[in-house]
């Protein structure tokens, strides 16, 4: 066998096979007793919903045997500790352990929101909260003794608003209505179209609405809609405050679902447009976090996720502090 580097390599035996796939992306590692990192790999994002779960898996299965081929991974796992996104629902985790046991890579079997990865990446032991803001919104909480809090995240029919997605289209449905006089004036009606090439909000309208603009290009608003907040425009600044009230709002649920209002518990800030840190927005949820969860200790995540899923596993087997400090060293 040879690795990615191109040496040759012992076969080993591996004692967590993790896993962090997200939308865009998936890692997985393999990881002994010890914490070492004996293989690992990257591959494709993780959509069941739009591939099917059998084909979302598949492509999951090839990622985690280039990483074993690379290694030189023989037998199963231990434990494999899978964080998904679009594991969203306790229903989904457990029906989704199902089909992953089923292919065999490991003794024992768990998968958890991608949330939890973050949450887990960012903490020494699994206490304390976390935030995603990427494309959508999503808030998990844990303790020790295996508690959590969790919300459904399924967009607006789950109660949630924001992330980068929803930011976009709340910038955009002001634009349009300041452009055309329902609404109060926004610099959005400007900035908006500009970043686009275009001079109205309308050409850019038409042009998402007929696919010269790519859906997939929406995203790009967010940043714009902070850029012109940070240049003082009332409109874009009262959504930035508005999401900042969103993450405060599930942090503070969370916390106090768990029994963590009253005593110092970390809240970690992930995802794409909290990782971006926008001062305005990361200073607002701060400023709001000291009213109404005083004793939380905010920090923004910068560990990789992978890192997360791994330590999850380490713990389900009982690793040694050791074995969990020898990881965090290789992530970081």
């Amino acid at each position: 066998m040879t690795d990615s580097s191109g040496g040759n390599r012992a076969r080993h035996s591996a004692t967590v096979l993790a896993v962090d796939a997200g939308n865009s992306k998936t890692d997985v590692a393999f990881v002994g007793a010890d914490g070492s990192v004996l293989a690992s790999n990257r591959g494709p994002g993780f959509q069941p919903q739009k591939a099917g779960v059998t084909a979302a898996i598949d492509a999951l299965a090839a990622t985690v045997a280039e990483a074993a081929a690379r290694g030189g991974i023989t037998g199963a796992v231990g434990h494999v500790s899978a964080c998904l996104a679009n594991a969203d629902l306790p229903v989904e985790e457990r029906q989704l352990t199902t089909v992953l046991h089923d292919r065999g890579w490991g003794r024992t079997t768990q998968v958890y929101n991608d949330t939890f990865a973050i949450l887990r990446a960012g903490v020494d032991e699994p206490r304390g909260v976390a935030v995603v803001c990427g494309a959508g919104i999503n808030c998990v909480g844990m303790l020790p003794d295996g508690r959590t809090a969790r919300f459904p995240a399924l967009g607006r029919i789950s109660g949630d608003w924001g992330g980068g997605g929803g930011l976009a289209d709340e910038a955009l449905w002001h634009a349009a209505r300041a452009e055309d006089g329902r609404g109060e004036p926004t610099a959005l009606a400007a900035a908006l179209p500009a970043h686009f090439g275009l001079d109205s909000v309308y050409a850019l309208i038409e042009a998402l609405h007929l696919g010269r603009v790519a859906a997939a290009r929406r995203h790009e608003m967010a940043p714009v809609l902070f850029a012109t907040s940070a240049d003082g425009d009332p409109v874009a600044r009262s959504l930035v405050h508005r999401q900042a009230e969103e993450v405060v709002a599930m942090a503070t649920v969370a916390l106090g679902r768990l029994g963590l209002l009253g005593e110092e518990a970390p809240v970690l800030l992930g995802g794409s447009v909290l990782a971006a840190r926008h001062p305005e927005l990361e200073g607002h949820i701060r400023e709001l976090l000291a009213v109404r969860a005083p004793k939380a200790v905010a920090e923004v995540v910068t560990a990789a996720p992978v890192l997360g899923a791994a330590l999850l596993g380490l713990d389900r087997i009982g690793a040694p502090p050791e074995a969990r400090e020898a990881l965090r060293l290789h992530y970081a």
